[in-house]
C-alpha cells in the first residue's frame, strides 16, 4: 500500500476524516475541511459538485484512488468524497501529492 493511503488510513484512526458527498459538503461550507479527496471514477455530477464547492470554498482537493482504494485506506466500503479535518494531516498529504 502507498504512503499516501496509508496517511489516510492513519488519519481515519485519529477521528479526522469525514465521508460521504453530504458529510464532505457540509463540512466544507462549515469551513472545517482543510482538503478534499475525490475518486478518479467518481460520477460527473458529484465530480463537479465537489471540484465547485471545493474552489468557492477555497479547499484544495486531490483527485486520487478508485472509489475502493479510498475506502479501503479508511476501512469503509467505497467512498467517492473524502475530507481532511485537520491541518497537520493535509499539510502531509499536500506534501505527498506534490512529489
Amino acid at each position: 500500500m502507498n504512503k499516501m493511503l496509508q496517511l489516510l488510513g492513519l488519519a481515519m484512526r485519529a477521528r479526522k476524516v469525514v465521508s460521504g458527498e453530504e458529510l464532505v459538503i457540509q463540512e466544507i461550507r462549515s469551513g472545517k475541511a482543510r482538503l478534499v479527496f475525490l475518486a478518479t471514477d467518481a460520477a460527473k455530477n458529484v465530480e463537479k459538485k465537489v471540484t465547485d464547492k471545493c474552489s468557492s470554498y477555497g479547499v484544495p482537493l486531490i483527485r486520487y484512488g478508485t472509489r475502493g482504494e479510498l475506502g479501503a485506506a479508511i476501512g469503509k466500503e467505497e467512498r467517492v468524497v473524502i475530507a481532511i479535518l485537520d491541518e497537520g494531516f493535509a499539510r502531509s498529504f499536500r506534501k505527498l501529492s506534490s512529489n
